[in-house]
């Protein structure tokens, strides 16, 4: 029985099959950065709150004002954009 044929076989199997791998790889990685590209396009850009004038300023101060009310609101609405 000759051993030297069987590894050399078994060595172009080995190389072979890690090429075919690599190569699958690097167009699967390339593949998904295109889809990634793709499919986030650029968010619209948030509303701009009206700006009212401060008459609220000696009310409670456990209230939040209403820009900080505004701008939490933009911010929940652009993460739910974004997770769907």
């Amino acid at each position: 029985m000759d051993l030297g044929p069987l590894l050399e076989q078994a060595t172009m199997l080995m190389l072979t099959g890690m090429v075919v791998v690599f190569v699958f790889l690097s167009i699967l990685i390339f593949l998904v950065r295109q889809l990634e590209r793709f499919g986030d396009p650029i968010p619209p850009a948030a509303p701009k709150a009206a700006s009212q004038p401060n008459t609220q300023a000696a009310s409670d101060a456990s209230q939040p004002s209403p820009d900080v009310v505004a701008a939490i609101t933009v911010a929940v609405q652009q993460y739910r954009q974004r997770h769907r």
